[in-house]
């Protein structure tokens, strides 16, 4: 793959939700979206012991977390987690074992394939469209609160 270390490369692919960014690299997300690096992005993980190992989910909304598919929960630390279950997305952050990801497109413009594809370092076919963004709550010890 080049002299890119796997973390710092940016793929352009199909997630579990709309087509997007993934990448370790918070960095090079923001350079590309051209958005401020104080915006925290939602982080892609296989599985819940990977998730547990960033994040505590209240007690009362694991079963919630554990069942929820294509849904972005806010943790009480502020920072966004999303589970993939998507079998095709799922490949790639097992093999990253996390990852940031995003919406692929400029910060508040809609989505053009042109800008993706040269953003990207590596594109992962097929790319859907039409598929919607995740559903966001937010958790806290005793409130869920619906953000998207």
């Amino acid at each position: 793959m080049g002299s890119k270390a796997l973390a710092d490369l940016v793929f352009l692919t199909q997630t579990d939700t709309t087509i997007g960014f993934v990448s370790q690299n918070p960095a090079r997300l923001d350079a590309i979206k051209q958005r401020p690096p104080h915006k925290h992005y939602i982080k892609a993980v296989p599985s819940l012991a990977v998730l547990n190992t960033f994040a505590r989910i209240p007690k009362k909304y694991r079963t919630l977390v554990r069942r929820a598919k294509k849904t972005t929960f806010v943790l009480p630390n502020g920072h966004s987690y999303r589970v993939v279950r998507d079998k095709h997305h799922l490949l790639l952050i097992e093999r990253l074992g996390w990852a940031y990801t995003t919406s692929a497109n400029l910060s508040g413009h809609p989505y053009d394939e042109k800008f993706a594809k040269e953003a990207a370092d590596v594109v992962i076919t097929p790319l859907n469209t039409g598929s919607k963004a995740s559903d966001i709550y937010k958790l806290n010890r005793h409130t869920i609160k619906r953000i998207r």
